[in-house]
C-alpha cells in the first residue's frame, strides 16, 4: 500500500506537558543520556503506565503485571515522556527485558507523546526467546522536546509479568552501519530458467577483465562453460559486475549451480514445473486475503481463521458501516472483498486494478497464441467455489467484484452511482492482529471519481467474461458500470484527500484522465457502443506515450486500457496503431533490459526505486510479454522471461522476493495475520506472496534505522516492521499472477 502511516500509539494515559525550548537542528549531543532513571534502583518515577498495568521495583528492575484480553498493543503500556531528540542525530536505544511466561512479543517505540503520535523507531522483540538484552541505533527525523519511549505490552490473550532494566537512549553515538548478507557473488534466478529460454546471471567482482564460468549439474559435473562479460559499475547497486549468458544449455534438471571467480551460486532448476505451481500459488494468495468468510484450514493448511469483520465481537464488522462524520446519512453492507494488504482496509481504487489484472490474466489465456485457459479453470485453485463449473480465477475475482458493487452509493442518495473510495478502521491497528479480533470502528470514506471509474472499468470487463457462466451477474455488473460511468461524468473532479490517511492508506489521485480512458475502453470492448468508442478516441491519453520507466500502477491506469484495446478483439478505428504503440513501449523496456547489468526492464530516473518497485518491474515485463502476444517475435518472449530473473534472485541482494520460491526468499512481509516473525503461532505469508521490494523513499522507521543512504536495489529489508519496502498487496500479487501465468505458458 502506498502513502500510509505506521500504527499509532494512542494512549489515554499520555499526558501532554508544556513545550520547552527545542534544541537547534544539528546541535551536538555527545553521548548524552536522554532517559531518566533507566536503572530503577529505588523507584519507577518518572516512568508511567496505563491504568490497567501495575508496576513496581523488584530486584532493581521495573516489573509490571500486564493483563490479558486486550485488543491492541497500546492498550497496556509502560513509558517515559518529555524525551528530547535532535533531528539528524543518531541514538542508541537499549534495554534488558524478559517476560514470564516466556515468549511474549512487546513493541518498543520512540515517538511523539502527543497527537498525531508519530512513531520514529520501533522494534518488536520476542522476550526471552530473542535474548534478554536489546540494542538498536536509529536517527531522529525531527527536533522535539516531546519525545516518548514506550513499551507496548497489550494485544495478548493471557496475562504475563514484564520486567525491564538498564533502559537507555544515548545520544551522540555514531550511526550503526547495516550490511545485508548477500551470500555468494554469483546472482542467478534461484527458481528456474526455461529450457528454451534465456539464461543469464550476474557476477559481482572487482575484476575488470573477463573471467571463466562453469555450469554444474546436481552431481557437480561441469555441463557448460564460457567467459563472463564485464559490464562496469551498475548504477542501481553501486557494484562492479559481469554478465554471464548460458542460454545455449537447454537440458532440464534440478539443482544446477553456476561457478565463477571462486564463488558458487545458489541452486536453481531448468524447467517449467516451478512456474506451473507459481501460476496457482500467486492466485491462491487471494483466498487467504478474503474478508467476510472463514478461511478453511483444509483448503489452506496453517492459514485457517475465523471470518473477519462480520459483526462478531470484538470486531464491529462491515455489515452496517457508517460514513465518516458529515459524509453521508446511511450505512452500507460492505462485507466481503479482499483485505488490501497487511492491514484490514478495503479500497475500491486498488481493488479495481487488482481485479482487472486477475480478469486479464484469464482473458489473455483465452486470446493469446500460447494461452491455456484450462490451467486456471474450475478446481485449479482449491477454493470453496471449486466444482461449480466456473473457472476458479473468475470465482476468486468475483469475491472482490461483489464488494466493489456494494461500495456504490445507493439510488436516491446524493452522489448516487459514485463509489465510496475506501472502508477501513477509524485508527491504525498494531501487529499482529487477526481480522476477527480487530475492535476498531469501521468507516466509509467519501466517494471519489477515481474509485467510481475503477468500479466502472472492472465491472465492465467482468460483464463480458462472466456472461458465458452467469448472465444475470454479467448484466448486473454492466448496469453498475454504466451507472458509475454516468456518475463520474457528472462529478469528474471529486478527489480523495491526501490527508485522509489515519487507519488506512490514502490512495489519493488528482489526475483521473487515465481512469476515464480505462473505463471507456472496458465499456467499449464489452458493448461496442459508439459513445464509449468516441470517449476512447478523444482521450488525450489514447495517443500519449504511457509506457514510462516506472511502470503502470493503481495511480497510472492508462496501460490497462491500452493493453486491452490492443489484445481484446474489437472494431476500434486505428486499432493497428494501438497495437503498434504497445510494441513500441515494449521496445523501450527491452532496450532498458539490455543496457542493465542485472537484466531488468526498469531504470527509474536517478535509480530512485518507487514504492512497490517489484510489481512495476513485473508490469514492464507484462508490456513486453503482450508485444510477444501481438507479434509472435521471440525477442519479446525472451525479454519477458529474462525480466523475471531479478524477482527470483538475480539482484543485488541475492534473494527471491516471492515467499517460498528460491533458496533465500522474502517471508517476513508487513502483515497483521501473516505475522510469524512477531508471534510463532501465526504463519508466514503463503507461498507465492510478492514483497513490495526496494523503495528509495524508506518511509517507515525501521527501514530508516537500517537503510539510510541506500542505493537503488539495496533499499529493502525483509522485516515485518518495514511497511514501505516489505508489505504485500493485492495489486502487487496480481502482477505476479499475470506474469507467472505467461511464463508457465512458455514452458
Amino acid at each position: 500500500m502506498k502513502r500510509r502511516r505506521t500504527a499509532l500509539l494512542a494512549l489515554a494515559a499520555l499526558a501532554g506537558t508544556a513545550l520547552v525550548g527545542l534544541p537547534a537542528s544539528g546541535a551536538a549531543a555527545e553521548e548524552v543520556e536522554q532517559l531518566k532513571n533507566g536503572t530503577f534502583d529505588s523507584t519507577t518515577a518518572p516512568w508511567w503506565t496505563t491504568s490497567n498495568v501495575t508496576a513496581e521495583v523488584s530486584d532493581g528492575q521495573l516489573c509490571a503485571d500486564v493483563p490479558g484480553g486486550t485488543a491492541n498493543r497500546w492498550d497496556a503500556a509502560v513509558g517515559q515522556n518529555d524525551v528530547t531528540l535532535v533531528k539528524g542525530e543518531s541514538y542508541k536505544f537499549s534495554f534488558t527485558a524478559k517476560g514470564s511466561p516466556e515468549g511474549h512479543v512487546v513493541r518498543a517505540i520512540v515517538g511523539l507523546q502527543v497527537a498525531p503520535y508519530d512513531t520514529w523507531f520501533e522494534v518488536s522483540p520476542q522476550l526471552s526467546v530473542s535474548g534478554n538484552s536489546y540494542s538498536y541505533t536509529f536517527t531522529s527525523p525531527v527536533d522535539t522536546a516531546q519525545g516518548q519511549v514506550g513499551f507496548q505490552l497489550g494485544g495478548g490473550t493471557d496475562p504475563f509479568r514484564f520486567c525491564m532494566d538498564d533502559a537507555s537512549l544515548l545520544g551522540g553515538v555514531p550511526p550503526e552501519v547495516y550490511v545485508p548478507d548477500t551470500g555468494p557473488r554469483v546472482r542467478v534466478n534461484q527458481v528456474a530458467y526455461l529450457p528454451a529460454g534465456p539464461k543469464n546471471a550476474t557476477l559481482v567482482t572487482d575484476a575488470m577483465t573477463k573471467l571463466p564460468w562453469q555450469l554444474k549439474n546436481a552431481s557437480g559435473a561441469v555441463v557448460a562453460h564460457g567467459s563472463t562479460v564485464p559490464r562496469g559499475v551498475d548504477a542501481s547497486s553501486g557494484q562492479n559486475v559481469h554478465s554471464i549468458d548460458f542460454s545455449a544449455y537447454r537440458r532440464k534438471g534440478t539443482g544446477f549451480t553456476l561457478v565463477a571467480d571462486g564463488e558458487t551460486s545458489r541452486p536453481f532448476d531448468i524447467g517449467a514445473a516451478a512456474y506451473e505451481q507459481l501460476r496457482l500459488d500467486a492466485a491462491k494468495y487471494y483466498y487467504t486475503q478474503r474478508s467476510g468468510i472463514a478461511i478453511r484450514d483444509d483448503l489452506r493448511p496453517g492459514y485457517g481463521r475465523a471470518a473477519g469483520h462480520v459483526n462478531a465481537a470484538p470486531s464491529q464488522g462491515d455489515k452496517n458501516v457508517p460514513c465518516q462524520p458529515g459524509v453521508c446519512d446511511y450505512t452500507l453492507d460492505v462485507t466481503g472483498g479482499w483485505y488490501d494488504a497487511g492491514d484490514h482496509g478495503k479500497y475500491v481504487v486498488n481493488g479495481g486494478i487488482s481485479t482487472w489484472e486477475l480478469l486479464s490474466t484469464y482473458e489473455r489465456e483465452l486470446l493469446a497464441r500460447t494461452g491455456e485457459p484450462g490451467k486456471l479453470g474450475d478446481g485449479s485453485l482449491a477454493i470453496p467455489e471449486s466444482g461449480n463449473k466456473i473457472p476458479d480465477i473468475l470465482d476468486e475475482a468475483r469475491w472482490e467484484l461483489e464488494f466493489l458493487l456494494k461500495m456504490q452509493v445507493p439510488d436516491g442518495k446524493p452522489l448516487a452511482g459514485m463509489a465510496h473510495h475506501k472502508i477501513h478502521d477509524e485508527q491504525w491497528t498494531g501487529l499482529p492482529l487477526l481480522p476477527s479480533d480487530d475492535p476498531q470502528k469501521r468507516e466509509l470514506h467519501p466517494p471519489s471519481t477515481a474509485a467510481t471509474l475503477n468500479l466502472a472499468a472492472a465491472a465492465a470487463q467482468a460483464a463480458r467474461l462472466y456472461k458465458p457462466y452467469d448472465k444475470a451477474f454479467a448484466a448486473r455488473a454492466l448496469t453498475a458500470a454504466r451507472k458509475a460511468w454516468a456518475a463520474a461524468l457528472a462529478h469528474p473532479d471529486l478527489y480523495a484527500s491526501e490527508s485522509d490517511g489515519t487507519g488506512g492508506g490514502t490512495y489519493a489521485d488528482n489526475n483521473v484522465t487515465d481512469e476515464f480512458y480505462w473505463a471507456a475502453a472496458e465499456l467499449y470492448l464489452t458493448t461496442g457502443e459508439k459513445t464509449f468508442q468516441d470517449h476512447v478516441l478523444a482521450s488525450p491519453v489514447h495517443t500519449a506515450d504511457i509506457f514510462v520507466p516506472v511502470g503502470y500502477d493503481w495511480a497510472r491506469t492508462a496501460a490497462a486500457a491500452r493493453l486491452d484495446l490492443a489484445t481484446v478483439p474489437s472494431k476500434l478505428p486505428g486499432r493497428d496503431k494501438v497495437r503498434q504503440s504497445v510494441v513500441k513501449g515494449a521496445d523501450g523496456y527491452l532496450a532498458t533490459l539490455k543496457a542493465h547489468p542485472y537484466g531488468l526492464p526498469y531504470a527509474p530516473e536517478g535509480n530512485l526505486y518507487d514504492w512497490g518497485s517489484n510489481h512495476q518491474i513485473l508490469h514492464n515485463g507484462i508490456v513486453i510479454a503482450t508485444a510477444y502476444d501481438i507479434t509472435g517475435a521471440s525477442k519479446y518472449r525472451d525479454g519477458a522471461l529474462q525480466g523475471i530473473d531479478y524477482i527470483f534472485g538475480r539482484n543485488a541482494l541475492n534473494m527471491s522476493y516471492v515467499t517460498g520460491y528460491g533458496e533465500v526468499n522474502s517471508h517476513n512481509q508487513h502483515a497483521r495475520w501473516y505475522a510469524h516473525q512477531l508471534d510463532p503461532n501465526m504463519p508466514n505469508p503463503p507461498k507465492g506472496t510478492l514483497a513490495g521490494g526496494p523503495n528509495s523513499g524508506i518511509q517507515d522507521p525501521y527501514a530508516q534505522s537500517k537503510l539510510q543512504g541506500c542505493v537503488g536495489q539495496f533499499c529493502y529489508i525483509d522485516d515485518i516492521q518495514s511497511w514501505s519496502t516489505n508489505e504485500h498487496t493485492i495489486n502487487w500479487n496480481s502482477a505476479l499472477t499475470r506474469m507467472a501465468s505467461f511464463v508457465a505458458d512458455q514452458g
